[in-house]
């Protein structure tokens, strides 16, 4: 079950097809869905967490933790509002593009994949370009 919670003033217009395209994206690589809690907030609440818990005095666009057990994937995905406004300006993409592309990068870590060294990241970024590519809104 994919969830998403609010401690900013921020919500999602199409919360029904963003979770039915990331239940497609979990799918997509042989994984379970289990519990996602996606927690949307704003640069002071997410660097509060980030020096909490991972000791990074750094502004982000997400955290997630991973309570992922064998094939079932789960876990909370804090996402930072305020970074990826940002973000979509610096990259010059549309809000809603840029925050697609932060969603399905949480659950991509829960599938396993890395981002911290070149390789790794430029296969991270290869897999959000092919799961944003799943996403359609019905209409």
């Amino acid at each position: 079950m994919i969830n998403f919670n609010y401690e900013t003033d921020f919500n999602l217009d199409n919360e029904e097809a963003i979770a039915f395209w990331l239940s497609n994206v979990i799918t997509s690589e042989n994984k379970k869905e289990g519990e996602i809690n996606y927690i949307f907030c704003d640069d002071e609440y997410l660097h509060k967490i980030n020096l909490e818990y991972l000791n990074h005095d750094t502004l982000t666009d997400i955290i997630s933790f991973d309570y992922t057990m064998g094939n079932e994937l789960s876990g909370d995905v804090f996402v930072s509002v305020e970074r990826v406004k940002d973000n979509a300006v610096d990259f010059n993409v549309p809000f809603e593009d840029e925050l697609k592309r932060v969603l399905v990068h949480g659950v991509l870590h829960y599938c396993g994949y890395k981002d911290k060294g070149e390789d790794d990241e430029l296969l991270m970024r290869s897999k959000e370009d092919e799961k944003l590519a799943l996403f359609h809104v019905e209409r």
